[in-house]
């Protein structure tokens, strides 16, 4: 969590934009809302800079930071005089450590829980080894559902509730109507991903909602880059699949059918291997998990021995690689070869600020971030390859949960009331 407390709600894809105010009720609504986006987006600050930075009368700041403090979302930070001569007066800023979001990841390997306060502080996290494709997607969201609830019973143990879930999936997703429509890394096809949870979990379940995993890695990222003035970036993901998150302008890019971000499925190698889509050449065949696997392993080696915590192997596999042992250092080789010509493409493409690796990738980060920005700066087309800088990812593998839960709480700054007036 950064120094100045900001919150984790993310800028999109609910949309920032102001509610139609029909009403008083609605009217309020929206300024309660634009006050909390202010804090979580821009930090602490004083009632009067909030005042001047909204529009809205100094009275009117006065009376919505009461009721937002009321609620508990918001409270009293350090005294400051904002420039002013006189008594310093105290800033305002994100609180909320009684209301979480909670983000599942379902993964090939396993599902990853994570839940967060307004403040983005890790409330609870639940790891599971899981052979999501061999157990089938029933019996995957039983064992999800469960987490769900032994988490939220936790949570309430301590005083805690839970506005809303969101689960990271892989493959195609419909957003709207909750389905994953094909994960072809886990052999899911039309699958009811919030009607199923939704059922199991009863009529008092929380909202929940359905995003691609690798959008939701990109939104944690951009959290983190947002900070430091990076608003365009690609997240890519390096897992059973390869995906991708694209931010911007500071929104997550979905496409005119939210599918955007499919770029393990870029074929790049027409005559190369099968994939799982039932294609040949596409870029996760060349740099995703299996393909490292492959170069770096031979078969009955432990590090391809799928019962195994996938963290521990790559662990193991980083030790090969710092010791500099052949097979894993020609695979590292390979798998830079074929990242720089994928991540060039897109470069040419987005001219994005930044690309972030996760997922594997971040675990040989030192080993590829060098030698993948030197290939960016000869392909691409712009010079010094648009500005573009290459980052290892610093969240690992709970990327797409944590960007999972902070969509979660993106339903608090859309309506600070009547959120927790519905989940009470």
């Amino acid at each position: 969590m950064t120094a100045d407390q900001r919150g984790p709600g993310v800028r999109t894809p609910g949309g920032d934009g102001p509610h139609k105010a029909g009403d008083r009720a609605s009217l309020r609504r929206t300024n309660l809302g634009q006050v909390l986006r202010l804090l979580r987006d821009a930090g602490p600050r004083p009632r009067t800079r909030i005042a001047a930075e909204t529009g809205l009368p100094k009275a009117t700041i006065t009376n919505l930071v009461a009721e937002l403090m009321e609620r508990g979302l918001v409270r009293e930070g350090e005294p400051t005089r904002d420039g002013s001569i006189g008594r310093p007066s105290r800033t305002v800023e994100i609180d909320g450590r009684a209301i979480c979001g909670i983000g599942v990841e379902i993964s090939a390997d396993y599902l990853f829980l994570i839940a967060l306060d307004l403040r983005g502080e890790v409330a609870a996290e639940q790891h599971i080894p899981l052979d999501v494709r061999g157990l089938g997607a029933d019996e995957v969201l039983d064992r999800a559902a469960e987490a769900i609830r032994d988490t939220r019973r936790r949570l309430r143990s301590r005083g805690m509730h839970t506005v809303a879930v969101t689960v990271a999936a892989p493959g195609v997703i419909e957003h709207r109507s909750g389905v994953v429509s094909y994960a072809p890394n886990i052999e899911w096809r039309d699958v009811d991903v919030v009607g199923f949870l939704t059922r199991r979990l009863g009529p008092r379940s929380p909202r929940i909602d359905l995003e691609n995993d690798a959008k939701l890695g990109a939104l944690a990222e951009y959290l983190i880059a947002a900070a430091a003035g990076i608003h365009d970036l690609i997240y890519v993901t390096g897992e059973t699949g390869v995906g991708g998150g694209i931010i911007t302008e500071g929104r997550l890019l979905r496409g005119a059918a939210g599918y955007a971000g499919e770029i393990g499925h870029m074929r790049l190698s027409p005559d190369g291997k099968l994939c799982a889509c039932g294609r040949r050449g596409c870029w996760e065949t060349m740099v995703g998990l299996h393909a490292l696997l492959d170069h770096a392993a031979a078969p009955g080696d432990p590090v391809r021995d799928a019962t195994v915590d996938l963290e521990l192997r790559l662990a193991e596999l980083r030790r090969r690689a710092d010791a500099g042992e052949p097979a894993t250092t020609a695979a590292l080789e390979a798998i830079t070869e074929g990242l720089a010509l994928g991540l060039a493409a897109l470069t040419d493409i987005l001219n994005p600020r930044a690309i972030v690796l996760g997922g594997y990738f971040a675990y040989f980060g030192d080993h590829l971030i060098t030698r993948v920005q030197s290939e960016l700066t000869e392909r691409v087309m712009a010079p010094d390859a648009g500005g573009c800088t290459v980052l290892a990812s610093t969240l690992g593998f709970s990327a797409a949960a944590r960007g999972a839960a902070s969509l979660a709480l993106d339903v608090v700054y859309q309506d600070p009331g009547g959120t927790l007036a519905s989940s009470s």
